[in-house]
């Protein structure tokens, strides 16, 4: 009897766990450095959160070349921490309760690190040592740019740098903060750049992004303003075809490919390496990830199926001889590093090469 009354109190306490997060932290501001010392701090204030219980803390995330890292925390609504004097710093602040729930994560504001005491002016004004200019503010951003896929696809203008802009980082707005996405080469020239995901969304919902331009000296620029995208369906496509078995085929597939900023072009040689004629086929070429979008292909009807190219004869090359070969191709655009391909089938058949 004991035992069974026992049980009652903790059975209720699970079903009643705290699991409601504090709200998001608003309006961030630039604070006044605490304190009258001559070390440079980066200081930032908010409006208090509110929970269901009580808000324990505030954690505050800082944007580095690797993401955002968690650079301090506080139980009130003002924190910061040490930087350079001078050097701009982007952030954003979640809140926390004793249940471990955290809250969504603010906007993002971008301060300059100072000090209580301004330092004095050397004279003359010593020249700092290396690149310290961050690329300028991205700018311009609109969707979609790729609306024939699913998922979320958007365009900017790029931006500028005294030496070269290097890379796009792009972050998207989760429940617990501000999540890297994706990372866009930078093109050769000042045209709009262009982003797509598609892993993880649903379709219809809009999700927050902003993107931070980079250098090679690791200055960041301030994130563009946020922007909301769309995660769309996407057109209709035509069914992945499924190859005929040939067992006794035998083939090689030789691969070269043109890369530019985030666009490739992919030259493929087909060749039919055993003593029969192969009549009709399909090519499957598998790629290490599926980060690009096929824009276009040539010599077969061509589709994408994940991290798959798949071609299908046309009529002229339905047959292909014994020590034939045959070219192939496709264009794409891609995300992060540019995909390899792994392995390609024909027919079914694992081709070498």
């Amino acid at each position: 009897m004991a035992a069974g009354l026992a049980a009652v109190p903790a059975a209720r306490a699970a079903t009643t766990a705290d699991t409601t997060p504090p709200t998001r932290p608003t309006n961030l501001t630039a604070c006044p450095v605490p304190g009258s010392g001559s070390s440079a701090y980066a200081s930032i204030c908010w409006t208090a959160s509110t929970d269901n219980v009580a808000v324990t803390g505030y954690d505050i995330y800082r944007l580095e070349q690797t993401g955002f890292v968690k650079a301090a925390s506080t139980t009130g609504t003002v924190g910061g921490f040490s930087g350079v004097y001078g050097r701009h710093y982007t952030m954003y602040v979640v809140a926390k309760d004793a249940a471990g729930n955290v809250s969504p994560p603010s906007t993002l504001i971008t301060v300059s690190a100072s000090t209580g005491t301004p330092p004095p002016t050397p004279t003359p004004t010593p020249t700092p040592p290396g690149d310290v200019t961050a690329p300028s503010q991205p700018s311009g951003l609109r969707e979609p740019c790729l609306a024939d896929y699913p998922g979320v696809s958007f365009c900017w203008n790029a931006s500028t740098d005294n030496v070269a802009v290097t890379a796009y980082d792009v972050y998207r707005e989760t429940p617990g903060g501000w999540l890297r996405a994706g990372t866009v080469p930078t093109p050769t020239g000042t045209f709009p750049l262009h982003f797509y995901e598609s892993s993880g969304l649903v379709t219809g919902t809009r999700y927050v992004y902003v993107v931070v331009a980079k250098d090679a000296a690791g200055n960041l620029s301030v994130p563009s303003l946020p922007f909301s995208a769309l995660a769309r369906q996407g057109l209709p496509r035509p069914p992945t075809p499924t190859p005929t078995p040939t067992p006794s085929l035998s083939c090689s597939v030789g691969y070269a490919m043109n890369v530019w900023y985030n666009g490739l072009t992919a030259s493929i040689t087909l060749k039919n390496t055993g003593t029969t004629n192969i009549d009709g086929w399909i090519l499957i070429v598998e790629f290490s990830s599926s980060n690009f979008i096929l824009t276009s292909g040539w010599s077969g009807d061509v589709i994408q199926d994940g991290n798959k190219i798949i071609f299908k004869n046309l009529p002229w090359n339905k047959v292909i001889q014994p020590n034939m070969t045959i070219q192939l191709g496709f264009s794409a655009s891609y995300t992060g590093t540019p995909p390899s391909p792994m392995r390609s089938t024909l027919n079914g058949v694992p081709c070498t090469g």
